[in-house]
């Protein structure tokens, strides 16, 4: 039975969350390792000023622009537009190019005005953050490839572009870039009650951020214990257990032997590993994630392998999520014996993608594989689905 290559048991899943728990630690202690654990130099404040600010998202798909107000604390979206700028979108891309694209988009908010200075810009690729709250890119994923971006400061790149445009009516004064998992994780600390927070992303791509004291990353050389956020930028993580349809899916991508986790879990591919098993059928160029979630609620206009295959492709994504987490977990806790109560803020189109009975599948696997892997008497609570997580985590940024 085809379906069967994608099972894993639960002393394999437990091997994988202590093989990542290994690669954040090295992350911790040096640069340029496979698990980045890159600090976020953007202290969230604990009183938001009042103010309105320019909140953009782009990460694989969508770009997103809008504007979020904050009063009293308290954030609204004013309104917002988005586009399709994806790696389809973007091919033959150069950075004013995109630039361009991005500031058609931008330039359709009414609310976009003179008071409008501060820019966040969540940007969900392997970037390292820099002291000012830029980042520098180190490399593309999902597939986008725009070489003359590579290793310089994204926020600054934009800045300049925008404040140059004719199109664009105030000057901005700043912008602040973090990645969607570190937004995700801004925006789910308003729920209170948790020792500490991890951020987590599986939608077109997959990530994983967490809080953690400045003297437990090694390669900083500090002695201070303020909680900073770390992204770990873990689709890059090699786990043991892949199969030799992940490594078809591997050969046949633009960036062989790189992302290899978020390869096997994320939604930009779990159609192209559907596709690899069954490389004998007709199956359409464009199968993708969505279309996968398709064929397990309408069972009946498959064949019946072809929904095991489905069945069994999503379901190893949501236990190796679940690896994932449980080898976060595990850092944070040998950092802190204390930590009990651990809230997670997910965002993603694949961690809350409802069945046939509109019913969160993909989450209600990662919580129970979880139980199985956590240290004893250490609980993760998946918090409320967050209402425009990326919007309103890069707002908080941009006031911080």
């Amino acid at each position: 039975m085809k379906e069967q290559i994608f099972e894993l048991t639960t002393t394999e899943l437990k091997e994988i969350a202590n093989a990542l728990q290994d690669k954040i630690t090295e992350g911790l202690k040096a640069d340029k390792q496979e698990i980045a654990a890159i600090p976020t130099h953007i202290k969230p404040a604990e009183n938001i000023p009042d103010g309105k600010v320019l909140a953009l998202d782009w990460g694989g798909t969508n770009f997103r622009a809008a504007i979020v107000e904050f009063k009293n604390g308290k954030a609204s979206i004013l309104e917002s537009r988005k586009a399709p700028l994806s790696k389809d979108e973007t091919k033959g891309f150069t950075a004013d190019r995109l630039h361009e694209e991005m500031t058609k988009v931008i330039a359709q908010l009414a609310t976009l005005d003179e008071k409008v200075t501060r820019i966040g810009y969540c940007f969900s690729y392997p970037a390292a953050c820099r002291l000012n709250g830029d980042a520098i890119l180190l490399r593309w994923t999902k597939g986008i490839d725009i070489p003359d971006m590579i290793d310089q400061a994204v926020g600054e790149l934009l800045l300049k572009y925008l404040n140059n445009h004719k199109e664009i009516k105030p000057k901005f004064e700043n912008i602040k870039v973090l990645n969607d998992t570190v937004a995700c994780l801004f925006a789910g600390l308003e729920d209170a009650g948790y020792e500490s927070y991890i951020g987590l992303i599986v939608g077109t791509g997959t990530n994983m951020a967490g809080l953690m004291p400045l003297n437990k990353i090694d390669k900083l050389n500090s002695v201070g214990d303020k909680l900073v956020p770390v992204n770990l930028e873990s689709g890059n993580f090699n786990p043991p257990h892949l199969t030799v349809i992940d490594g078809l899916v591997d050969a046949m991508s633009n960036n062989k032997d790189c992302q290899r986790f978020e390869k096997a879990i994320s939604g930009g591919y779990l159609g192209e590993m559907y596709k690899t098993v069954f490389m004998d059928q007709k199956i359409k160029y464009n199968f993708d994630g969505e279309d996968l979630s398709n064929v397990i609620n309408n069972p009946a206009q498959y064949t019946e392998e072809q929904v095991k295959v489905a069945k069994a492709v999503q379901e190893r994504s949501a236990k190796l999520v679940a690896a994932s987490l449980a080898g976060m977990v595990q850092v944070l806790t040998a950092q802190n014996p204390t930590l009990k109560k651990i809230g997670l803020a997910a965002d993603g189109s694949v961690f809350w993608s409802e069945n046939a009975q509109q019913q969160c599948g993909y989450k209600k696997i990662v919580e129970e594989t979880l139980q199985q892997l956590l240290p004893a008497g250490v609980t993760v609570t998946v918090l409320k689905k967050l209402k425009e997580p990326n919007l309103i985590g890069s707002a908080i940024a941009a006031l911080s």
